[in-house]
C-alpha cells in the first residue's frame, strides 16, 4: 500500500528534558527563622557543654547555699533563740534593780547594782556584751546607758546610747534625748541641741516631740541662736498646747523674741 502524508501535518518535536535542578526561591522571613532556630541549637547545645563539663561545680555552688541556708536555720533553733531567752532570765534581776532605782530607793547603789549584776545575775554592762546581737543585749545598752547618766558617768552613757538601736519609735527618742541631756552635763550645749533635734524629728508625739522641743529651746537660747529657739517654743504653743511643757512657754517665746 501507498503512503502518504497528509498536507499540513507535521511530526511534534519531542520536548527536551531539563536535568538541571530547578531553582527554587526561597522567602527572607524563611531564611532569617532557620538562621535563628539554627542559632538557638548551637546555644542549646554550648549550654549542655557548659553543665556537663562544669557540673561538678554547679553541685558545688547549690550545695554550698543549701548549706548555709540550713546553717542560718539551725543557728536560729539552736543558738539564737536559747541565747535570747537565757540574755532574758539574766536582765530580769537588773531590770528591777533598775526599776527601783528609777522610783527614788536607794537609787545610786541600786543602779550600780542594775550595771554591775547582783544575786548571781548578770548586770546591764556583761548582758550587753556577753549577749551582743539579742534583742536582750541591745536592750542592756538602753539600760546601761540610762543608769550611767543617772549616777552622773556621761560618757559612759553617750558610749551605750549610741549603741542602742530600736524600731520602737518612742523609745528611740528617748534615747537619742537622753545623748543630749549627757552632752548638756558635759558642758557641749551645741551637741546637746544636735541630738535634742534628733529626738524631736524621730517620732512626733505627744509625750517625746515637747519635751525635747522645750530642751532645744533653752540650748538653742544659751547658744545665742534666739531664733531657732523661738522655732522650737512656738512649735509646743501652737501644736503641743495640752503638754506639761506649754505651760511655761510664753515667757520663753518672750526670751527668745
Amino acid at each position: 500500500m501507498a503512503t502518504y502524508s497528509k498536507r499540513g501535518y507535521k511530526a511534534p518535536k519531542e520536548r527536551a528534558v531539563d536535568d538541571s535542578t530547578e531553582n527554587v526561591n526561597i522567602d527572607e522571613k524563611d531564611s532569617t527563622t532557620a538562621e535563628v532556630f539554627s542559632t538557638l541549637d548551637e546555644t542549646a547545645s554550648k549550654t549542655e557543654d557548659f553543665v556537663a563539663k562544669n557540673q561538678n561545680f554547679i553541685i558545688g555552688i547549690v550545695g554550698a547555699v543549701a548549706l548555709v541556708t540550713i546553717g542560718y536555720l539551725v543557728y536560729q533553733k539552736f543558738i539564737a533563740e536559747p541565747k535570747q531567752v537565757e540574755a532574758a532570765n539574766e536582765m530580769f534581776v537588773a531590770q528591777q534593780n533598775f526599776q527601783q532605782a528609777t522610783d527614788g530607793v536607794a537609787s545610786d547603789s541600786l543602779y550600780k547594782l542594775s550595771l554591775n549584776g547582783s544575786e548571781g545575775k548578770f548586770g546591764f554592762i556583761k548582758i550587753a556584751d556577753e549577749y551582743s546581737g539579742t534583742d536582750a543585749g541591745n536592750l542592756a545598752n538602753y539600760y546601761a546607758g540610762m543608769a550611767y547618766l543617772n549616777t552622773g558617768k556621761y560618757n559612759e552613757a553617750i558610749d551605750y546610747l549610741s549603741k542602742f538601736k530600736s524600731e520602737d519609735i518612742v523609745l528611740g527618742a528617748l534615747a537619742k534625748g537622753a545623748i543630749g541631756d549627757a552632752y548638756a552635763q558635759n558642758k557641749k550645749p551645741q551637741e546637746a541641741l544636735d541630738n535634742y533635734l534628733k529626738a524631736v524629728v524621730a517620732n512626733k508625739n505627744d509625750f517625746t516631740t515637747p519635751r525635747f522641743l522645750l530642751k532645744a529651746g533653752k540650748t538653742a537660747l544659751e547658744l545665742g541662736k534666739k531664733e531657732d529657739a523661738l522655732k522650737y517654743f512656738t512649735d509646743i504653743k501652737d501644736n503641743f498646747d495640752a503638754s506639761p511643757e506649754a505651760a511655761s512657754v510664753d515667757v520663753l517665746i518672750g526670751l527668745a523674741q
